[in-house]
């Protein structure tokens, strides 16, 4: 499917707020209500939107930590690792990735003493590294149109 500017602008509405109504996004790009309700409808059939979530904040949820966490699995326990995590309520996102570590994880804790029961579960699978976020810097940014133009 092709992604023309109406419908990245029509995207670009979305992931600022997916709350808002077909017409007002139709409003802020130039089209009618139906129009982009069509338009939506094929970029969901087509993959392109995936789905509509609620961002929540972890820190009024309780958990007053949150980590990058990096795993080097020990051989012959990376498949039981992919098993397990996801039954970790901690883990708001898990990568598989390429280098020394084989996983790169974002966690949210309670507190410290939190943290250190989830690490001690995590270091039967293998080497860990923790990085404790001090502060966001972009979060959920909305994928964009990037694509470079020639100037040609």
């Amino acid at each position: 499917m092709n992604i023309d500017k109406l419908n990245w602008a029509i995207l670009e509405s979305l992931q600022d707020n997916a709350r808002l109504s077909f017409s007002e996004i139709g409003r802020k790009v130039g089209l009618s209500s139906p129009a982009v309700a069509e338009r939506v409808k094929k970029m969901e059939d087509a993959g392109i939107i995936k789905g509509y979530k609620t961002e929540v904040s972890y820190q009024k949820t309780g958990h007053h930590l949150k980590a990058i966490i990096t795993l080097r699995a020990f051989m012959g326990r990376l498949k039981p690792f992919l098993e397990k995590v996801t039954e970790f309520k901690e883990v708001i996102n898990c990568y598989r990735i390429t280098g020394n570590e084989n996983i790169i994880m974002e966690v949210i804790f309670q507190d410290q003493g939190h943290l250190e029961v989830f690490i001690d579960k995590l270091i039967t699978y293998g080497e860990t590294k923790t990085h404790i976020i001090l502060s966001n810097v972009i979060e959920h940014a909305p994928v964009r149109n990037s694509k470079i133009t020639s100037s040609h």
